[in-house]
């Protein structure tokens, strides 16, 4: 079984410890570092993400298919990710990077992940990389909506509608978290404090929990005239 918090987080064990080491170590550490990890970490992001939502939505053309797995693999959906399973807590980053907070930068969390999904799939294979990146993408397939303005996610559709009616954004923050590290159960409020709207969503990770709640929030704030 899995024994380090990273591999409690992702159900995975690696076998060969120097590979998750490498997959944590920024350039500013030295070397070996993770860029050579993250470049093969993207390919294998980008395929297995067409192939999820490919076999979700059955009658979605190209087009919308490529805007969907955009929004999924792009830096902001990645970063959350890392930051659901405490990525930022292990990574190795050199001297300068940790005084300017680079544990919590979007730019190298996002690298870190893929360069974790490249070091998994030459541990364990593509299979191992292929049901890891399930796992996590999972809830948050099951929030998406095809139909949406533009096949936006549910905190982007809500952001650009209060956007557009020059509203402040939505404020999102843990109620509860339940659960083993590896099964870990989020309960997230959604607040707009201009059109009292306070609204809730569950998940298996903050995002998908957040994605929830913002998807009620729109339908509540569609309604206010």
């Amino acid at each position: 079984m899995p024994d380090g918090p990273i591999e409690r987080r992702l159900g995975y064990r690696f076998g060969n410890a120097a590979l998750l080491e490498q997959a944590l170590t920024h350039r500013s550490h030295g070397a070996p570092h993770n860029e050579r990890l993250e470049f093969l970490g993207d390919g294998l992001l980008n395929f297995v993400v067409a192939r999820l939502l490919f076999q979700q939505f059955t009658t979605l053309p190209e087009g919308d298919l490529s805007r969907l797995r955009a929004g999924l693999v792009n830096q902001q959906a990645l970063s959350e990710l890392a930051t659901s399973i405490s990525l930022g807590d292990h990574l190795r980053l050199g001297e300068g990077e940790l005084k300017s907070g680079g544990f919590r930068r979007p730019s190298i969390l996002a690298d870190a992940f893929e360069a974790l999904v490249g070091a998994i799939s030459l541990d364990g294979g593509f299979d191992a990389a292929e049901k890891v990146l399930t796992d996590l993408y999972r809830p948050l397939l099951a929030t998406m909506d095809p139909g949406a303005s533009g096949n936006k996610d549910p905190k982007t559709n809500l952001q650009e509608y209060l956007q557009g009616r020059r509203l402040a954004l939505p404020q999102y923050s843990i109620v509860s978290v339940a659960g083993e590290a590896h099964e870990q159960h989020f309960h997230v409020e959604c607040v707009i404090p201009e059109l009292s709207i306070r609204s809730h969503g569950e998940g298996p990770t903050r995002r998908a929990a957040e994605q929830q709640a913002a998807r009620s929030a729109y339908e509540l704030a569609a309604k206010h005239k």
